[in-house]
């Protein structure tokens, strides 16, 4: 097992809406090693409420947060993002528990940007959030009461994520460097155009094959210049599809 690399990892807290939260969530991060904090979608908190869940021991963290206006923003540069979620649904999964996920995160963290996403208090993250996902974590909890605090959800992977690591072998032995969020986005909207031009895809119900396509090349670990060639391929049949028509 590689020890994860936590520079690698951020938190990316998507329209979080209490102040105190962020404060709480700073100091779990910094507990377990994880200093990089993204808030998306929302700012304006107060500093002085952050400061006094956080503790002095975390101010660091919260003054090096980044603030930024959506969440795709937030994620396009990373490799490598996971979603998580209490709800649990067919459209939604397949879901990890955090042990199994933070195996895999030590492991890509050596040459990838990783995102650890956390939904907002009261909702969570919704299908449209978790599909940017590579993977999706549920954190088992009593049927009573399935309600986590963000810190604690946060904590909880964070934890997993410390104890998953050994101390570090070879790089060479470390998971490739994956396509930025970004560039796989692109990728899927390109595929999502060119089967739709098609005929393949069901004009009311489009993304019920991409959700499939996603989870393929999302188990296939695609690379950048892989998507490259991708989207070279889709170029060409869009190429070929329109000289047949005419």
């Amino acid at each position: 097992m590689l020890k994860a690399r936590t520079k690698n990892i951020s938190i990316v807290l998507y329209k979080p809406k209490y102040a105190g939260n962020i404060g709480a969530v700073a100091r779990a991060a910094k507990n377990m090693g994880i200093s990089n904090i993204i808030v998306a979608g929302a700012r304006d908190f107060d500093n002085e409420e952050m400061r006094q869940r956080s503790t002095h021991l975390a101010a660091d963290v919260l003054d090096n947060i980044q603030y930024v206006e959506s969440i795709q923003e937030a994620l396009g540069s990373f490799n490598y993002i996971v979603g998580t979620t209490a709800r649990l649904g067919k459209g939604r999964g397949p879901f990890l528990a955090p042990r199994q996920a933070a195996r895999d995160i030590a492991d890509i963290s050596q040459k990838n940007k990783v995102a650890l996403l956390f939904g907002p208090e009261d909702t969570g993250l919704a299908n449209e959030e978790l599909r940017l996902c590579h993977a999706v974590v549920t954190i088992p909890t009593s049927r009573e009461f399935t309600s986590l605090n963000l810190s604690h959800a946060v904590m909880i992977l964070c934890y997993e994520i410390f104890i998953a690591s050994s101390p570090a072998v070879s790089a060479a032995e470390a998971a490739p460097k994956l396509a930025l969020s970004s560039e796989l986005e692109g990728m899927y909207g390109q595929i999502k155009t060119l089967l739709a031009d098609i005929g393949f895809l069901n004009p009311e119900n489009p993304d019920y094959w991409m959700m499939h396509l996603r989870r393929f090349f999302t188990r296939a670990g695609i690379l950048s210049r892989e998507v490259k060639i991708v989207r070279g391929i889709c170029r060409q049949l869009e190429w070929y599809a329109h000289h047949k028509k005419t």
